[in-house]
């Protein structure tokens, strides 16, 4: 079996030898695309915002998800620069703080949050409301109640119920919100089917095929207690191609023309999701930002010249493509097991509960040994986790050093988007912390659970 790279971290087999046993010059030229930018080795040992991972491990234990915030930062200059002209909406699901709302602002990003608790930390990290997006395909009354007196820019309807429910709430509150319609466009994006969100069979958005769309349109016009300030589509999570996007917005815009001659308005401004690729293994090839920028303008820009209308102002939403790559989580090995004739299970202090993507979506990860320099040969090995289920897997398949042992540290790259979003208490085991480090400091942005936190919300 291949091994997959892991940037100049990852034990690759090739004609220069696995990567743990190349000189340090050779491993830090070849960091790009899996690992945060200030990521280092220095004799084996690697190093992230000028601190080595043996001294954060020291300091704030294992488990951890360790953010590069230079890199972090970086992400949304590249963002914001190559989609100048657009505005930026970083996807709060990806994951979300307070310390990360305070570096959008200050990087000039706005923010997409699609639950009462992010429109909370949104709000309560200083993001401008104006800045603000709310999207869900079920906002409650509470939710939408809060996004309105808070004042948050723009609200993404996705049901005919929802258009009642907000229409009722403007009256009674006597505003008057802007929304955007999110569009079920078809694309079948090619990307898991839990994360493809454009096809007609799922839960997001209104049929474009089936006229919904369009209908949703009209009454929110007819009505008037609503602003309808344009049309939003998202095909999905993890696309590397930019044809989806294209035929998304051809049918978009279709929608857009259509309005504009049966409804007599032209709609200001345009949506087209988020969803940018990051690598994962050497399998996986993203654009930069400004590659993305230039062909979704250009698409954009060469839809409306065809269909002889205005183009409107383009927004798009990344969140994996910032944070993703900016994050690794840092584990200490447990017990190492070989199954002779078929591979060694190294076990860490984490698993299914800070990263539930391999079993939920069959997620490819990578890992390196991140504690010292090995001579050894390489094995194949799984990376698994500490809880009671065969299905917890961290890395299905990596070459590390033959003499990986109980408390070395394995480092596994791209955590940054959904790890802590969506980890858990499974097994009651506490989550892990997220520690952002930059310019040789380092600092905890969320900070460990602990027993007695689970026990708290424990009343009988």
């Amino acid at each position: 079996m291949r091994a997959h790279e892991a940037g100049a971290l990852h034990g690759e087999i090739g004609q220069t030898g696995p990567t743990w046993l190349r000189t340090p010059g050779d491993v830090n030229a070849l960091l790009e695309p899996l690992w945060p930018r200030t990521a280092r080795k220095d004799d084996g040992v690697l190093q992230v915002g000028g601190l080595s991972v043996t001294e954060l491990a020291e300091q704030y234990g294992t488990p951890a998800y360790l953010l590069d915030e230079e890199d972090f930062r970086a992400r949304c200059r590249a963002f914001k620069q190559g989609f100048d002209g657009a505005e930026v909406y970083y996807a709060g699901k990806a994951f979300l703080c307070r310390a990360i709302v305070r570096i959008l602002v200050e990087e000039g990003l706005s923010l997409d949050v699609c639950s009462g608790g992010e429109l909370a930390t949104a709000l309560s990290g200083g993001m401008d409301p104006a800045r603000i997006g709310l999207h869900g395909n079920n906002k409650s009354v509470a939710e939408l109640t809060r996004a309105l007196r808070a004042g948050v820019g723009r609200i993404v309807v996705d049901s005919f119920d929802e258009i009642d429910r907000l229409s009722a709430l403007a009256r009674e509150l006597g505003v008057r919100p802007k929304v955007m319609i999110r569009v079920t466009v078809g694309v079948e994006a090619h990307t898991h089917e839990f994360i493809a969100t454009a096809h007609e069979d799922q839960k997001f958005g209104f049929s474009l095929a089936g006229g919904k769309a369009f209908e949703a349109a009209r009454r929110i016009l007819a009505e008037d207690t609503l602003e309808l300030r344009g049309l939003h589509s998202h095909i999905g999570s993890q696309i590397f191609d930019t044809s989806g996007f294209e035929v998304s917005a051809r049918r978009v815009l279709a929608l857009q023309q259509r309005i504009i001659e049966e409804l007599g308005v032209e709609l200001p401004e345009l949506d087209l999701g988020g969803g940018f690729g990051i690598a994962y293994t050497s399998q996986d090839d993203p654009q930069p930002a400004a590659d993305l920028a230039e062909r979704m303008f250009k698409i954009v820009e060469g839809e409306c010249r065809g269909l002889g209308i205005a183009q409107p102002h383009l927004s798009i939403e990344p969140g994996r493509a910032i944070v993703g790559p900016s994050t690794f989580t840092l584990y200490e090995v447990g017990t190492v097991k070989q199954l002779d004739g078929l591979r060694t299970y190294v076990s860490v202090d984490g698993g299914m509960s800070d990263n539930i993507r391999a079993a939920l979506y069959d997620a490819s990860y990578s890992a390196t040994l991140a504690s010292r320099a090995s001579q050894a040969e390489p094995i194949l090995a799984r990376v698994v986790g500490k809880h009671c289920e065969a299905g917890d897997v961290v890395v299905k398949d990596e070459f590390l050093p033959a003499d990986v042992k109980p408390g070395d540290l394995i480092a596994v790259p791209g955590t940054g988007a959904y790890c802590r979003s969506m980890a858990s208490n499974y097994n009651q085991v506490p989550r892990p912390p997220v520690v952002a480090v930059r310019d040789g400091q380092a600092r905890v942005i969320v900070r460990r659970e602990t027993e007695d936190d689970l026990l708290a919300l424990d009343v009988g």
